[in-house]
């Protein structure tokens, strides 16, 4: 047995990030044909890029791969119920290789699949039902075991709402348990936008959403490039105008014929007391001005902007309520942890700007906050797109709430290991790390150096990476590798390759890294599939693929040829993970200087 400075040192002697000296010589290109999966076809990877990091070597040299199916809730309600159809589908799984099972038991609708004493039971979604009286996760969990697979929970920490169930009762009933608690749902920073002519006079509300007609006449209706209406507007008046508010063109009562929109620029259209405005103020070679108002709203107000409605953090209810599942999963079924969704975060960029935020924040700073203009002014274009003027505690901000979402991270650990010693917490999030600072939940490690404004030394530290022990990230691109990016003259950021890099690099070793692809883009493309999968398994440590509801038996032929040699998944070894943040630890005290972290920009929202 070698001692643990003997694996310190053999690992410093076999990660080398020596600087060249002497005259620059030819290399061998860092794009190489290579097989992570050697029973899928082969195919062109950037083999440097995929090949930093002790974790990565480390399951490498063991044959160690994580291969993840994940089993959303409300999409695959009626495939896990009864007994029978658990036990089948399970042995399925096992059958063409995966090694690890994640099950969604806390959907965005905030109820539940398992009987919890924090939440209703979701009965039926759409047309597949599940009986209150069964249970699937302690089926799910035994079957699991019994196969010897992992097993692990999912549940979504800040949404407690399906925007959809607002309209649609043939989804379900209840549209979710936060819009009954108005109170904790979490608050927007929001603004009321009023357009006028240049120079002063009478102003007119803007309608707060693009490409919608106000037949109120209560507001002015925009529609921007692209989405102008297809058909005249009887009793409107119109006016075209550039980003800088210029008036460019009128459409005249009865005359609707519609000029192009520039980029940045809208078409303002009023019926009513809105038409009269418009007419009066907007000729062509005048100037439209904007003047916007802060205002407050909960997200419960604002459902429109997104599907899951988002709760407020910093209010205890909140936290304890989904710490508490967390406790009554880990105490009452054998599960090998339990790993956040997405929605481990706050709702946007915007949010959350409630009353608990606003004080602990000036805790923070340690003196009173203009709130919420000393955090950042928004700058609304004509065409409403959104931007942002920093203000004074911009860079504190972005800080402090990364900050407290560590905290959570942390207290949800702890809840797990109290409540199962030796279970784990883990984390899935998009895949795009660069937009993450705009929700506040920095998966990245502590030590990280890389091209990113926001990642200065006080941010930095906010790195949960350390805290979990394993990342998933959605690499939901339809292009699998850097190579054929390139061939096909795309971004080499939106591939599946380059965000599993990302990925790993980001987290510095600190925890699991695992790539993650969406099987809805490859029906039909197993060829691609299978490059996704390599690329996936290349980049990190292993593969996600989500989810069982998106035509999977189409692809069981597939996962059966790629996973025909079967492998443990890192997590699954008990200490290991331990030893490589040793290593890692190590490498770095001795002074040994790393690549550069490649960026190459994804797509935002891609995986969330």
């Amino acid at each position: 047995m070698r001692s643990a400075s003997g694996l310190i040192f053999l690992a410093l002697m076999s990660v080398s990030f020596a600087q060249p000296t002497g005259p620059v010589k030819a290399r061998v290109t860092r794009f190489q044909i290579d097989s992570p999966l050697p029973t899928l076809p082969s195919l062109m990877m950037d083999v440097e890029g995929n090949g930093v990091g002790i974790a990565q070597q480390t399951a490498r040299a063991q044959r160690l791969q994580g291969r993840i199916l994940w089993i959303d809730a409300t999409a695959n309600l009626g495939a896990v119920s009864p007994t029978e159809k658990i036990d089948a589908l399970v042995k399925k799984i096992k059958s063409v290789g995966f090694n690890t099972v994640v099950f969604d038991i806390k959907p965005i609708v905030g109820y539940t699949l398992y009987p919890s004493q924090f939440a209703d039971k979701l009965p039926k979604w759409k047309d597949q039902t599940l009986p209150l009286s069964f249970d699937p996760l302690q089926d799910m969990v035994r079957i699991c075991k019994r196969e010897g697979l992992t097993i692990y929970a999912s549940m979504n920490a800040f949404s407690e709402g399906h925007r959809n169930l607002l309209t649609d009762s043939t989804i379900f009933t209840k549209p979710g348990p936060g819009f009954e608690k108005p109170e904790d749902q979490t608050i927007l920073y929001e603004t009321e936008n009023f357009l006028s002519v240049y120079g002063g006079g009478p102003e007119m509300r803007l309608n707060r959403t693009a490409n919608s007609l106000d037949r109120t006449g209560n507001t002015v209706s925009v529609f921007v490039r692209g989405n102008a209406p297809a058909q005249a507007i009887p009793d409107s008046f119109g006016a075209v105008v550039d980003d800088t508010g210029l008036v460019l063109a009128t459409v005249e009562p009865g005359r609707w014929s519609l000029p192009g929109i520039p980029e940045g620029g809208s078409l303002l259209v009023g019926v009513g007391a809105a038409k009269e405005f418009l007419m009066n103020a907007l000729r062509p070679g005048r100037r439209a001005t904007l003047r916007s108002q802060p205002v407050l709203v909960r997200s419960g107000e604002r459902v429109e902007q997104q599907i899951p409605l988002m709760m407020n953090p910093f209010r205890p209810s909140v936290r304890d309520r989904i710490l508490k599942m967390v406790e009554e999963v880990c105490k009452n079924y054998p599960l090998d942890g339990v790993i956040y969704d997405d929605r481990l975060r706050y709702g946007g960029i915007n949010a959350d700007f409630s009353p608990e935020a606003k004080a602990e924040f000036e805790k923070f700073v340690g003196q009173p906050v203009l709130w919420p203009t000393d955090v950042y002014v928004p700058i609304i274009g004509f065409d409403l797109s959104r931007g942002t003027r920093p203000g004074r505690w911009y860079d504190a901000w972005l800080t402090w709430r990364a900050q407290k979402m560590k905290e959570f991270v942390q207290d949800s650990r702890a809840t797990v290991q109290k409540a199962r010693p030796g279970a784990h917490l883990a984390v899935y999030a998009g895949s795009w790390y660069g937009e993450y600072f705009r929700y506040g939940s920095n998966w990245g490690s502590t030590s990280l150096r890389a091209g990113f404004s926001y990642l200065n030394d006080q941010y930095r530290k906010t790195g949960f990476a350390g805290d979990i022990d394993f990342l998933v990230t959605g690499a939901y691109y339809n292009v699998p590798t850097i190579a054929e990016a390139l061939a096909k003259n795309q971004p080499a950021g939106r591939t599946v390759e380059s965000a599993g890099q990302l990925m790993n690099r980001c987290v510095r070793d600190e925890t699991w890294a695992y790539t993650g692809i969406e099987l809805l883009r490859f029906r039909g493309r197993h060829p691609a599939l299978m490059s996704a999968l390599q690329a996936a398994a290349g980049s990190s440590q292993g593969v996600m693929v989500f989810d069982l509801s998106h035509n999977i038996q189409e692809f069981w032929p597939v996962f059966e040829r790629a996973f025909r040699q079967r492998a443990v998944a890192p997590h699954a070894v008990p200490g290991l993970l331990n030893t490589v943040r040793e290593k890692r630890k190590a490498l770095d005290a001795s002074g040994a200087i790393e690549p550069p972290v490649i960026i190459r920009e994804g797509a935002a929202g891609t995986g969330m």
